[in-house]
C-alpha cells in the first residue's frame, strides 16, 4: 500500500532541469536507497518527499496521519540546547513508546556521547551530525529520511546503525555512498538518471546487475531504431510521394523515430595517474607519540612506509586518526619521536573537510592556482582539459565556487590535490560527499597510481577494495593487520574477537590442526604437478594474454559494428563466451600457482 505518492513531478533550478515529469510511489515496509551522480538532485528529492521543497509541477500526496522526519547533511541547532534536550525535544510520545530518557542515552552512547549536559554549540560538525542522527532515530515516524547518515560515523557505529535500521519498522529513504550499508539495509534502489527515476526492487548488489541489463536493453533498442530509421530514410529518398494516408503515416513514423531521444549514459570522472618520481627513501616514523593534555592518543609508533603501499587507518572517532595524518604531512608536530620524509616525497593531502574556498573565485582559477599544465600518461593536459575530465564542462569552468554543490566542491578539491602531482596521497575520509560513480573511478585511479596511499576511512567497501594493510587504533597503541577491512574484522587478533572467545578459538584451533594434518597427509602423497598440470602451467600465462587480447579486439569490433544489429549480437555473444573462459583460466591460474609455491616449499624442506 502506498503511503506517499509523487505524480508527474518536475523540478529545476535556473536553466537546469533536475526532474522531468517523474512519478514515484512509496509503500509500507520499504527501505529505499537513492543513487545518482553529484548534482542530479538526490538531496532535492529527499526534501520534496519530506515536504521541505515544493515541485515546480506535479503533486505529492501522503496520508494525513503519515509522520515524516528528515536528517539533513548539515543539521541546524536553534538556541544552544544540551544533547539530551535536543534529542528529546518535540517527542511527547517518547516516554511511553520509546523508553524515554534511557533510550535517548542508549542511542547517544552508541554514537559516542557520554556527557548528556554538553551543549550543541561546543560541538564539531561531525558531532552535530551524530546528535541529529540520534534525534532522528528516536523520532517515532512513518517515513524516516536520511541524507548521508554514515558520514562522521566510525566503523563500529556504522555496524550498529546497520543492525538498528535492519529491524526498523517504518519506511526508510536514504542517500548514502556506503555500498556495504546499502547492500545490508535497503530492499529497493531508486536511481536518478538524466531527469528520470528508475526503480529496482533489490539491494545495491542486485541493482548493479539490473541497471546493466536496463542499459544493455536500451542501447540495443537504440541500435535497432537507428537501423530501422536508416531503411525508412532510404525509402523516403527514393522519391516516395506523401499523397496517400498510408504514405503520410509512413513519414510520420520516420519523424517519430528521428525525435526519439537516444539513451544517454552518465559521464564518469576520468582520472589519470600524474604521480611524481619517488626515490628509495619514503616516510619513516620513529617512536612517534601525541597527547592532548592528560589524554594520550598514541605512543611509540614506529613504521617505515614501503613504496607502492596501500594503508588504511581505522579507529573510533576522536582516537587520533586525523592527527596522525596531519603529523605525517607536517601540519602538526608530534610530542615525541620523529617523522622523516625522503627528498623526493611530494604529499597530496585530501583533508576530511574542504579547505576555505573564496566564493568569488572561478572554478578554473581554483585549479590554475596549482598548475596550468600537467603531465599525464597520455601527454600534457591543461587545467581546462583536466576539469573536463572531472565533469566540469567549459560552461561551468568560469562559474564562481559558491554556485557549486557540496559534492561538486569535493570533486574539485580532489582534482586540485591530484594536479599537484603527488607521489604520496594522504586521504582523510575521501568517501564523504563523493557519489558512488566518482568513488568507483577514484578506486580505479588508485589501482594504477604509482605511489603510496594512506587513508583514513570508515567506508568498509573502500578499504576492502583499496588497501593491503590496516592500522587499527587500540587504546594508545596502533596495531598492524594484513589485508583489508574484512580481514581485520575477522582476525582472531582483533580485541573484540579475543574477548570471551577462548573456548571457541581453542576448538577452532583443534579443528584446524586436524584439517592441516589431513591436508598434510594428502599433500605428502602428491606435492607435484601431473604431466597435464605441468603443461598447463607452462602455457597458462600465454593463454590468458591471448584471451585478454581477443577481448580488446572484440571491444573495437563492437564499436565499429554499432550500426549492424545482427553482427553486434554475434560479437556480444562471443565476448560473453571469452569472458567466461578468461574467468575460468584466472581461477585455474590461481590454483596452479598455489600448487607451484607448495612444490617449491616442499623441495626446500627436503
Amino acid at each position: 500500500m502506498n503511503i506517499l505518492v509523487m505524480e508527474q513531478i518536475t523540478k529545476g533550478f535556473g536553466d537546469k532541469t533536475l526532474f522531468d515529469a517523474v512519478s514515484l510511489g512509496i509503500e509500507e515496509g520499504e527501505k529505499i536507497g537513492i543513487i545518482g551522480i553529484n548534482g542530479t538532485g538526490k538531496t532535492t528529492l529527499l526534501k520534496m518527499i519530506a515536504g521541505l521543497e515544493e515541485p515546480d509541477e506535479g503533486t505529492i500526496t501522503k496520508g494525513n496521519q503519515v509522520k515524516v522526519a528528515y536528517l539533513p547533511q548539515t543539521p541546524e541547532f536553534p538556541g544552544n540546547p544540551t544533547l539530551l534536550e535536543y534529542v528529546q525535544a518535540g517527542h511527547d510520545s517518547i516516554s511511553n513508546e520509546w523508553g524515554g530518557e534511557s533510550e535517548a542515552k542508549r542511542i547517544l552512547t552508541r554514537l559516542g556521547f557520554s556527557d548528556w549536559e554538553r551543549t550543541t554549540e561546543s560541538m564539531s560538525g561531525g558531532e552535530r551530525k551524530r546528535v541529529a542522527l540520534a534525534r532522528a532515530l528516536l523520532n517515532p515516524v512513518d517515513i524516516l529520511i536520511m541524507d548521508e547518515p554514515t558520514n562522521h560515523l566510525d566503523s563500529d557505529m556504522v555496524l550498529w546503525l546497520e543492525e538498528y535500521l535492519d529491524s526498523y519498522k517504518g519506511v526508510l529513504i536514504m542517500v548514502t555512498h556506503d555500498r556495504y550499508f546499502l547492500d545490508r539495509v535497503t530492499n529497493r534502489i531508486v536511481e536518478i538518471d538524466h531527469g528520470k527515476l528508475y526503480s529496482y526492487e533489490t539491494n545495491y548488489s542486485g541493482y548493479l546487475e539490473m541497471r546493466q541489463q536496463r542499459l544493455d536493453t536500451a542501447l540495443a533498442a537504440d541500435v535497432k531504431r537507428k537501423n530501422i530509421l536508416r531503411t525508412e530514410l532510404a525509402w523516403l529518398h527514393r522519391g516516395a510521394r506523401a499523397r496517400s494516408t498510408k504514405q503520410k503515416a509512413h513519414i510520420q513514423r520516420i519523424e517519430e523515430l528521428q525525435n526519439t531521444a537516444n539513451t544517454v549514459l552518465d559521464k564518469t570522472v576520468v582520472l589519470d595517474s600524474v604521480a611524481s618520481r619517488m626515490g628509495k627513501k619514503t616516510i619513516e616514523l620513529e617512536h612517534v607519540g601525541k597527547s592532548f593534555g592528560d589524554r594520550v592518543l598514541f605512543e611509540d609508533f614506529n613504521y617505515i612506509v614501503l613504496r607502492g603501499e596501500r594503508i588504511g587507518i581505522i579507529g573510533k572517532n576522536g582516537c587520533g586518526k586525523s592527527t596522525l595524518m596531519k603529523i605525517i604531512t607536517g601540519l602538526e608536530e608530534p610530542d615525541s619521536g620523529t617523522v622523516t620524509l625522503g627528498e623526493t616525497i611530494r604529499i597530496g593531502y585530501f583533508a576530511q573537510e574542504n579547505p576555505e574556498m573564496d566564493s568569488d573565485t572561478r572554478v578554473i582559477d581554483y585549479i590554475r592556482d596549482v598548475a596550468e599544465v600537467i603531465r599525464t600518461s597520455q601527454g600534457m593536459a591543461t587545467a581546462s582539459q583536466m576539469l573536463e575530465r572531472f565533469l566540469f564542462p567549459p560552461a561551468l569552468q568560469y562559474t564562481p565556487l559558491n554556485k557549486l554543490s557540496g559534492g561538486e566542491k569535493r570533486r574539485l578539491y580532489l582534482l586540485r590535490v591530484l594536479m599537484s602531482a603527488p607521489n604520496v596521497l594522504i586521504l582523510d575520509e575521501p568517501t564523504n560527499d563523493l557519489d558512488i560513480s566518482t568513488l568507483t573511478t577514484l578506486e580505479d585511479y588508485l589501482d594504477s597510481f604509482d605511489g603510496i596511499v594512506i587513508t583514513v576511512s570508515h567506508d568498509r567497501y573502500f578499504l576492502d577494495r583499496m588497501v593491503n594493510r590496516i592500522f587499527a587504533f587500540e587504546g594508545t597503541k596502533i596495531t598492524q593487520y594484513e589485508g583489508g577491512y574484512t580481514d581485520y574484522f575477522l582476525s582472531p587478533r582483533r580485541p573484540e574477537n579475543r574477548e570471551n572467545e577462548a573456548e571457541k578459538v581453542s576448538n577452532a584451533a583443534v579443528k584446524k590442526t586436524a584439517a592441516d594434518r589431513n591436508a598434510g597427509r594428502s599433500h605428502e602423497k602428491k606435492i607435484r604437478f601431473t604431466f597435464k598440470e605441468q603443461q598447463e602451467y607452462n602455457t597458462i600465462d600465454d593463454d590468458i594474454a591471448a584471451l585478454e587480447e581477443r577481448l580488446e579486439e572484440l571491444e573495437q569490433e563492437m564499436e565499429e559494428a554499432s550500426s549492424q544489429y545482427s553482427r553486434l549480437q554475434t560479437l556480444m555473444e562471443e565476448k560473453e563466451k571469452i569472458s567466461r573462459e578468461l574467468e575460468e583460466k584466472m581461477d585455474r591460474w590461481v590454483y596452479l600457482n598455489d600448487l607451484a609455491e607448495q612444490i617449491q616449499a616442499a623441495e626446500k624442506k627436503h
